[in-house]
């Protein structure tokens, strides 16, 4: 019993600095390659198709400041805000989902990033156990625009196309720091299901959800350039608790 309890406490000191390593390792080191592009790559064998992964990481700095803004838009407006988990969200997915509404996402750019890079595409709880703790960790130690400029590098945009500057590349024969507000808007509109929709040929639904996304935009835009005073102020989540404080008002007046 004494050495399956060393063994255990060895498995469990391996799993937790190796997992702490590899998250301060990319805090730094441009990520390569994940485990979604692995397995895409084989789906892709296996149907008989030519295998394309379509990858080059490039820094924040060589991305078009439209994209983040873009992306916060349509995916996580909270993202410079909340600390990798918006419950709110969460909150209205598991009611909506218990009255068997569609079911909606919920997931931050924080949670998306983690398990873009360290985890595989699942919905078991064992999955999403572990995407929580990676999130934990990158919210840890990583500042938001680390987590934004891997999020941009390694999201999947495409059928085998992965980030800013394959995207930019392969749909708009451009570099991601070229891509216009409108492009950027219509690649976050895809990001719900990048294989189903496309940049490159978008349908009429998908213009509709690029002109809201557009919308969104000039109200996020601002907080992106003045993300520091964001962080520390929270001003999108007070405006939201400041229109939810009205509408509980206006309820009970009638």
């Amino acid at each position: 019993m004494k050495k399956l309890g060393k063994i255990m406490l060895w498995i469990v000191f391996l799993f937790f600095g190796s997992t702490i390593l590899a998250v301060l390792l990319y805090r730094w080191v441009p990520v390569p390659y994940t485990t979604l592009m692995g397995i895409r790559s084989i789906a892709m064998k296996q149907e008989g198709r030519p295998v394309v992964c379509e990858h080059k990481w490039v820094p924040l700095e060589d991305i078009s400041a439209h994209l983040p803004v873009a992306v916060m838009a349509s995916e996580d407006q909270l993202f410079l805000e909340h600390h990798g988990f918006d419950f709110d969200a969460i909150e209205k997915a598991m009611e909506e989902a218990e009255r068997g509404g569609r079911r909606r996402g919920a997931s931050t750019i924080s949670q998306q990033t983690a398990k873009n890079v360290f985890l595989w595409p699942s919905s078991t709880w064992i999955r999403k156990g572990f995407e929580a703790y990676f999130t934990f960790l990158i919210e840890l130690f990583w500042p938001k625009e680390r987590i934004m400029e891997v999020y941009l590098n390694v999201i999947e945009m495409g059928d085998g196309i992965y980030g800013a500057e394959a995207v930019a590349q392969q749909h708009f024969g451009c570099h991601a720091k070229d891509m216009t507000r409108e492009q950027c808007a219509l690649v976050a509109a895809t990001l719900p299901n990048p294989r189903r929709f496309s940049s490159k040929s978008p349908s009429s639904y998908m213009r509709k959800r690029q002109r809201q996304i557009l919308t969104q935009m000039q109200h996020v835009a601002k907080y992106w350039s003045d993300r520091d005073r964001c962080i520390k102020e929270k001003p999108i989540t007070k405006r939201r608790e400041q229109q939810k404080e009205r509408t509980e008002k206006n309820k009970k007046r009638r």
